[in-house]
């Protein structure tokens, strides 16, 4: 089973939709107990990393997925589901996330449109399974205002330009975690969860 974790994000039924193309059963859930009898954890969002923190620790889920993590079970994080597993963000003055990956939450540099919006390449800087059947620098559907810099640079597992060139997608073990929406990213899109789930309920 694939939990979708409920904190209050929007963009919710999107991914649940996404996920139930494939084939695959999912849960949307607000209770950290069903993550008990869950074989893969997904965190999405859209908003700010202060508040998506905030609602995870209200809801009992900080702790959980913390631990979840750190056994190395399978995890999907997604746009500010990626943002919050890092040490603290620049956002709102400064705050405090997960302190999962260590690094920082940077804002995008001046001198382009912000929030970076639309369509963009992703490099691809290590052959991780999420990229089966994906080509190098493939266009995906960004929408985020802010960019993880994490302290260890062989978690960057893909690479995106916008200003600065920043890590897109973050990977450790079973951990994976994007900045784009693979959700909003047609068939392209579908094919990165595919591979990630199909990877993750096989072990």
């Amino acid at each position: 089973m694939i939990a979708i974790i409920d904190y209050g994000a929007g963009n919710l039924r999107s991914v649940t939709s996404a996920i139930g193309r494939l084939g695959y059963e999912a849960k949307v859930t607000s209770d950290p107990q069903d993550l008990c009898e869950a074989d893969v954890a997904v965190l999405p969002g859209v908003g700010a990393a202060a508040d998506t923190v905030a609602s995870l620790e209200r809801l009992g889920f900080a702790e959980p997925v913390r631990q979840w993590i750190a056994d190395d079970r399978p995890f999907l994080g997604i746009c500010i589901g990626m943002q919050v597993l890092l040490s603290n963000t620049e956002e709102g003055g400064g705050h405090q996330c997960l302190d999962i990956v260590p690094g920082q939450v940077r804002r995008l540099p001046g001198g382009q449109k912000i929030p970076h919006m639309g369509w963009n390449q992703v490099s691809q800087v290590t052959a991780h399974p999420a990229f089966d059947g994906v080509p190098d620098d493939t266009n995906f559907y960004f929408v985020h205002s802010y960019y993880v810099d994490p302290e260890d640079r062989s978690l960057v597992a893909g690479e995106t330009d916008y200003g600065v060139r920043f890590c897109s997608v973050l990977a450790r073990g079973n951990l994976l975690a994007t900045q784009f929406h693979p959700e909003r990213s047609g068939e392209i899109g579908l094919r990165v969860y595919k591979n990630f789930f199909e990877r993750a309920l096989a072990a």
